[in-house]
Parts: structure tokens; sequence; C-alpha cells
């Protein structure tokens, strides 16, 4: 053998590893496409209502097939003009609204939702995930409780100030 040719383990190690092309370049990430029970984001925007209702599950089926009313309508009224008055690549302005009960559909995906927990308005960004959800499960009522602070035993909730 001549002294330039590799042992066949050192190309196969090679092989796998690559070539130092691919090394020295980024490597380019590639995002997952989102789908919704197997129906990909574009096909979920261009269905009808009621092949829509068809997907969600039954709490949110029954909803819909009992009529959609006036105030979700306007909701989305408002919600498409706001996102047609905002320029390319930014957030468009909140819409607030009352309205927990609200399903969240394709078609409110990249807008951003005011939604009231009794006291305020939190600010909800529709993502593709939450389709099929409530506005309400993104806007908690209450604030969480912290158990076992220290300093805090006997004493109650009441802390003289010094």
């Amino acid at each position: 053998p001549s002294s330039t040719a590799l042992p066949s383990c050192c190309v196969s190690q090679r092989l796998a590893r690559g070539t130092m092309a691919d090394e020295d370049q980024p490597k380019k990430r590639t995002f997952r496409k989102f789908s919704y029970r197997g129906i990909d984001l574009d096909k979920l925007l261009d269905m009808s209502n009621q092949d829509l209702m068809e997907l969600f599950r039954a709490r949110q089926r029954r909803k819909f097939s009992r009529g959609i009313k006036r105030a979700p309508i306007t909701l989305l009224k408002k919600l498409r003009k706001s996102k047609r008055e905002t320029s390319y690549g930014e957030k468009p302005e909140a819409v607030k609204t009352h309205l927990r009960n609200m399903v969240i559909v394709p078609e409110m995906i990249g807008s951003v939702v005011g939604v009231y927990n009794g006291k305020q308005f939190i600010n909800v960004e529709i993502k593709p995930e939450m389709i099929g959800h409530y506005l309400a499960e993104f806007s908690i009522t209450y604030k969480p409780i912290k158990h076992g602070r220290a300093g805090m035993a006997g004493k109650g909730a009441f802390i003289p100030l010094k």
C-alpha cells in the first residue's frame, strides 16, 4: 500500500462526520410546520365554520352548533381591523374583550387580545397552538398563592411597619 492511502476505517469515519465544508457553516434551523388534528394551518384558514366545527372537541362543537352570537362576530371584526391596520412585521394593537368563553379559531392567529380577568385586561398573543381553546385559559383570574414563606409563622398576614 502507498503512503497516501488511508485505512478503510478512517475513510468511513470521515464520511460519517461529513466534509470539512459542512462543519464550517452553521446548521440551518428548520421549524416544525403546525397542524391541528393533522390539517395544516393554511388549510385551516380556508375552512368554513362548519368544517372547522367538526375538528373541534365536543364542548366547542356544541357551542358552534348552537349558533355564533353577535359579540364574538364583533370581536372577530375588530381583530381583523387591528391586523389590517398594522404594518408588516409588527404586532397588531390589542383588542380588549370580556369574552372569556370565546373559542380561538384559526382566523385569530397573530392577533393580540386583551382578555379581562375580573380586574384588568391581560394581553394574550394568539398562537397556532391555542386553536380550539378558550380565551379564558390564557388569562388567569387569581393570584397564585405562595406557601411557606420564611418569617410568616404564627404572625398571620399582618406585618407592622418599623
